[in-house]
This record gives structure tokens, sequence and C-alpha cells, in this order.
């Protein structure tokens, strides 16, 4: 006769609330005694938790994510009672012919009794389509949109941008509220909008409890035949197909059941690496430490795209800490651009390989040049900067893969004919990056007054997205602060960036004697898949050989 036996977390000592980071069964899995059913994780190692008893798996009382203790409850197993396993009758497995699909599936006939129902929850998963709204923007009413990030049949994740709204206080991202496919478009860039408008529609996969009736058993034993249930997909492998749909060259097929020792999985966790992707080396397809490492190289070696998800594997998830134990604290919100800003500099800086490459230009006659006309220039002011991005102009036109941006595929160079020179500006809100477009048409008071008009637009807060689109190249000026190098993050698309610190006097000897000199350094960041070392050197050489001698900006 079968008896139902429940499966508790052993004694795990003084360790309390310890993480259940995998399960590595499902309701109907057959197991013998030793057999791994979940694995917990401590600050100091993970640990399998295996069943004492050989049977089925009836019920799972836990999730990967939660929090357990000594005592708690994992799941109900169903084994055979000893004493009366070799009276009860058995019978075998019939044949059953499905003429659709011409698939033979196992028919398993079991003694079973047929009394009042009993109800279990069964979970199935369901794809809904549902609506993306404008959420609520306070006081601000016909909002411009500036930005539609997104197209249809694009598959996102959840917190993905899907447009991107900008008030005369600050620029917003509308995050998808959950992960799912774009399958209408309701909005378009240049559209005024208001809380409550809907932007898109998008199906979302969500799992659903239904009560299903199954037989309970007693004593009086009645043959019934039972079909053997068919497996119902998990969220995760949901996701993974969705993974597989959206970049099939990018991932293979997840597999449904992991071999792999907890000090293994405790390795893909500190490279957030999903093991259901990688291929085991081992006996029966056991995954060992080296596979890890194989895999995560493998996914380091394939070029980026915007199609892809991350980059085959997660960063560790940050443990919060509670700093106020050490002393007092004060929490500050960050301010919108802040916000906005920070995962695409993290994306830019993971996705680009950045070498940085130093020099200095000896900018003393230009100084004295810019002073002189200074003095008699009328409605405008020369700044270091505008001959710098002259200078830039010229280089990029000597070293033209520096004017350059990388296919969304990886596989060419897109080579830019034109000359758009983005800024950084420094402003109460954060930092914005104005474009300067066609400044090799331009003169250097034209440049001026142009850098003057963007920069107070900036500090305003009032500029749109066509002031800050388009950019070739970007320099990123500190020289009114301070400091002497840096490594400025690229401004993706582009593949380059330039820094500029303070200039100050140096003494550089001429041959004959030491003589001082006013000297700028030069940061340069450069997306290493596109620029070799060799050619970060000649663009720095160039720059600072323009910059020491403005009469070759004419050449």
């Amino acid at each position: 006769m079968a008896k139902i036996y429940d499966i508790f977390i052993p004694d795990l000592g003084a360790d309390k609330d310890v993480d259940l980071i995998d399960i590595m069964v499902k309701v109907g899995d057959k197991v013998q005694v030793e057999d791994g059913l979940i694995t917990l994780e401590t600050e100091k190692a993970s640990m399998d938790v295996p069943t004492e008893y050989a049977g089925v798996i009836k019920e799972i009382l836990v999730k990967v994510g939660d929090k357990v203790n000594s005592g708690d409850l994992i799941a109900r197993v169903e084994a055979a009672d000893e004493d009366t396993a070799q009276e009860e009758p058995k019978v075998e497995a019939v044949v059953k012919t499905q003429a659709a699909a011409a698939v033979q599936e196992a028919v398993e006939v079991q003694t079973q009794t047929q009394t009042p129902t009993q109800f279990v929850k069964e979970q199935s998963i369901q794809s809904v389509l549902t609506e993306v709204r404008v959420p609520d923007l306070g006081a601000d009413k016909d909002v411009d949109l500036i930005d539609v990030m997104v197209k249809v049949g694009d598959i996102v994740a959840m917190d993905y941008g899907l447009i991107t709204l900008e008030t005369e206080k600050a620029s917003m991202d509308v995050p998808a509220p959950f992960g799912g496919e774009v399958i209408e478009l309701f909005v378009e860039t240049g559209m005024k909008v208001n809380s409550g408008d809907l932007i898109a529609k998008m199906i979302k996969t969500i799992v659903v409890e239904n009560k299903v009736p199954t037989p309970a058993f007693n004593s009086n034993p009645t043959p019934t035949i039972v079909e053997k249930a068919s497996t119902t997909r998990t969220i995760q492998e949901v996701a993974a197909l969705s993974l597989e749909k959206e970049d099939s060259k990018v991932l293979n097929k997840k597999a449904v059941k992991v071999y792999a020792s907890p000090s293994v999985r405790k390795v893909a966790r500190e490279f957030g690496v999903d093991l259901g992707f990688v291929k085991g080396s081992a006996a029966k397809g056991r995954i060992v430490k080296d596979d890890i490492k194989a895999y995560v190289k493998e996914q380091l070696n394939k070029p980026a795209s915007a199609s892809n998800i991350g980059f085959g594997f997660n960063l560790p998830e940050s443990k919060e800490i509670d700093f106020a134990q050490f002393g007092k604290i004060e929490k500050v919100e960050l301010n919108r651009v802040q916000k906005i800003s920070g995962p695409f500099l993290h994306k830019n800086y993971l996705s680009m390989p950045h070498v940085a490459q130093f020099d200095e230009a000896d900018i003393t006659e230009l100084e004295k040049f810019r002073k002189e006309q200074n003095a008699i220039a009328k409605d405008f002011k020369l700044s270091p900067l505008v001959f710098i991005i002259k200078a830039v102009v010229k280089a990029l036109q000597i070293h033209p893969k520096f004017n350059s941006s990388l296919s969304v595929d990886g596989q060419e160079l897109i080579m830019k004919k034109y000359f758009n020179i983005g800024v950084a500006v420094d402003t109460p809100n954060g930092l914005l990056v104005p474009v300067i477009k066609d400044a090799d048409k331009k003169s250097f008071s034209e440049i001026s007054i142009e850098l003057a008009k963007i920069s107070a637009k900036a500090r305003d807060g009032k500029l749109s997205s066509a002031d800050m689109s388009g950019g070739c190249f970007t320099i990123s000026s500190l020289g009114g602060i301070g400091g002497t190098f840096f490594t400025p993050i690229i401004n993706a698309p582009e593949v380059a960036i330039l820094g500029i610190s303070k200039s100050s006097i140096k003494p550089v000897f001429n041959g004959k004697k030491f003589k001082p000199r006013l000297i700028l350094p030069l940061s340069l960041s450069y997306d290493h898949k596109v620029i070799d070392g060799a050619d970060g050197a000649r663009f720095t050489t160039t720059l600072s050989e323009l910059l020491s001698d403005i009469r070759l900006l004419n050449l």
C-alpha cells in the first residue's frame, strides 16, 4: 500500500533564514533514496538536501528564493509501504496510440480506489495580451515624447525602457512593467502624451493555478487506469524558450535537468551563469568548473548585439548592506538624469573593451593666440575648448576609424562622412552631452557662439533629443575643475571619447635648456574591438601636434 511521507529541512545548526537557491525535482518525478531535492546556500557553503524515501514527488511546498529554517516542510513523497508492497497487485503498463500525433505514450495501471474526489492545485502557463500605459506624470501635461526605444516584435525584459519623455525639468524613461513581446505600438516620436495614455500592447506570460480533481486512496483496491500526465513547462523553461526565439545564435536550448555539485553551482552563481545552458563534459553530462569557465569565455568572445539580453550571463546580484549598523547615514535619491544615464553608462562600459591612451599637448602658443583674439573679438569669447573641437575634427579626418560606429552584428564598420562633436556639459541635474553639428564647416567664432548657447540650454534643462543626437565623437573637459588624467566612458554608438584635464606650467627641455611651457593633459578612451593601441597612439600624437601649432588646422 502506498504511503505519503513528509520531507523536512534537516538541522542547520545556528544558520537561520537560509537561501533556497535551486529545486532539482518537480511534481511527478521518481526519486531514489539520497537523491537531491533542493539546494541551500549559507554565507559559508552550499548544500543539497536529499530525500529519505524512494518514490514519486507528490507535492513541493517551497520555491526558489525562499528563506528556510531547520524543520521546514519541503515536499511530500509517495512511497510503497514495505509490509504490504509485496501483496499489492501490479498491472503492467499498456500502450496507447494517439492517431493525431502518431506518438505512443506509456499508460500506467495502478491499484486505486474510487473514493470521494479531492482537489489539488495545478499550475499552467498562459500568454496574456496586456496594455502598457503612461504612468502618473503628476502635474505635467502634454509631455514631449522624444524617443521610442522599441519596435513591434521586440522581446523586452522587465524594466527595459520603452519610450523617453521630456519635460522642462528633466528626461525620463518609461520602463516595461513586465517582460514580454511588443505586439502593437500606439505612440511615435514627437507626440504629446499624458498620464494613462496607451503606449503599447504586449504579450506576457503568467502562471495560472487551477483546482483539478485527483482520486484518493483507501484500503479496498479497485483497478483503475491512469494516464501518465504530460509534463508542464516550468517558468524557467518558458523564459529559456523566449531567449532562444530571440537569438538562437547566442543560447542553446536549455537543459531540462542539470547535474552539478553544490560547489559547481556556487561557481555558476558567482559568474551569473544559468547552468541550463552549459554542456557538461563529465560522465552522464555532469557539469564541472571547467565547463562553466569555457562557457563564460565563449559568451565573452561573441559579438554583442542589440538583440542580446546581457552577454549570455548575468552579473552576480549584489547583497544589500545595512550601513546604519556602522554609523549614522542619510539617503539621497538619484536625480532623473542619473537614473537614466547610469544603466546606459554601465552597458557601454561592459559592452566595449575600453583602452585608455594618455598624452600631453604643448598649448603655450595656442593660449597666447587665444588671448590676443579675445582682446579684439566682439560678441563672443574663444575658450580653449573651441580650438580643441577644431583640432579633434582635423584628427578625425586624418584617422577616419575614430569617426565610425560598429554595426549591430559586429561584422561591419560604419564610416561617417560628417563630423558632429558631442561636448559633455556639467549641469545641476547631471552630465549632459549636446552635439555641435557639422563642426568641420564652422569657424572658430561660430563654434564659440553655438557652444555658449547649447551649454546654457543644458544648464537650464531645455535640451531636446535632437540637440543630443547624431554625435560622432565626444569631448569631456574637466579643465575648469582640476585633475591630471582620467578614463572617460565611451558614449555608444561612438567608438572613442577624449578627456581634457587642467593645463599646467611644466619645464620642457628644448635641447639646450628647460623652458616653462603650458601643458594640456589628454585622455583618450577607445573601443578595442575597433581600434588597436597603435591607432590610439597615432591619434593622440596627431592631436598633440595640432594643438601645439594651430597653423596646421588650415592644411
